[in-house]
């Protein structure tokens, strides 16, 4: 099924292709990294080494993608310090980057519906109740869970 627009198909022909949201949001998260990246951010990982641990990529490819994602408002730095060490900093979700569950936790259920025998090995639940949430295309002013409200757990 695909989409319908309100009129005639020619309207398309008047929208300008370069002015296309999907496109300027391709540019910030576009990469494999990027996503992954924000996919740890989401699950609560904030420090550079755990970064590049759970995604598995480079310290070189880590500290690009993270400067590239607070550069472009997704996460902000934040100094800490460890005792008897240097001020480090971490890496925090901001509301722009935290706009973005959708697009991970929808990104994830296609992932577990199409590409997964069986489906995914995690689940997204309402931190709450334990139900499974899933990503839909609802009416304005419906109510969508945060990112404090949800867990992920293993699927058994």
């Amino acid at each position: 099924m695909a989409m319908r627009m309100n009129g005639p198909l020619a309207a398309l022909d008047q929208w300008r292709p370069d002015e296309c949201s999907l496109a300027k949001a391709l540019d910030v998260v576009g990469t494999k990294s990027a996503m992954l990246l924000l996919r740890e951010a989401f699950y609560g990982t904030t420090r550079f080494d755990g970064f590049v641990r759970r995604v598995g990529i480079t310290e070189a490819v880590a500290a690009k993608r993270l400067k590239e994602l607070v550069e472009s408002g997704m996460l902000e730095k934040q100094p800490y310090q460890e005792p008897g060490a240097r001020t480090r900093y971490e890496y925090v979700l901001t509301d722009k980057g935290r706009a973005l569950l959708p697009v991970i936790v929808a990104l994830m259920q296609w992932g577990d519906t199409h590409l997964q025998p069986g489906g995914g090995p995690l689940q997204v639940v309402s931190a709450e109740t334990g139900e499974l949430v899933r990503v839909l295309v609802a009416p304005a002013g419906t109510p969508s869970l945060e990112p404090e409200e949800l867990a992920v757990r293993i699927k058994r």
